[in-house]
């Protein structure tokens, strides 16, 4: 705990009841402002309008093969409007930390990119950063 900050819910350490915290923070405001902010998706997310049911996992697995790998030199970070066009399409990514894998991007974000990554046997929902992304191809 950091000194002269409200907390508004703790446990006592000494006790085991729940303490709440008299402060001028109202829970109400907390619970209404909490639409307000923008996070991470949790699942995924809403496919754009006429796409429906592409928002979801795609129900065939990916392409056998392995396409070659084409080198993004210099490169900070993977650009948003460039990974944008393989949205609903099977995309290989090449990870900075050597990972390689097929997968099937249904939102991209400023800084991230989420969708369903292949496992060898289905599909999962996985997000990463762009700066994680090394390089990758559209099929």
């Amino acid at each position: 705990m950091y000194p002269n900050h409200n907390y508004v819910f703790y446990y006592n350490p000494y006790d085991q009841q729940p303490y709440f915290h008299s402060t001028p923070f109202q829970l109400e405001d907390f619970y209404q402002n909490l639409d307000q902010r923008q996070s991470f998706p949790m699942g995924p997310p809403p496919g754009p309008p006429g796409q429906g049911s592409q928002s979801g996992a795609p129900t065939a697995p990916p392409p056998s093969f392995v396409p070659a790998e084409t080198q993004q030199v210099g490169a900070f970070a993977v650009d948003p409007g460039s990974i944008r066009g393989c949205l609903f399409r099977y995309t290989y990514l090449w990870l900075r930390n050597r990972q390689q894998f097929w997968f099937f991007p249904t939102f991209v974000g400023r800084t991230s990119v989420s969708g369903w990554r292949w496992n060898g046997f289905s599909w999962v929902f996985f997000g990463v950063s762009l700066r994680q992304i090394q390089s990758f191809t559209c099929v």
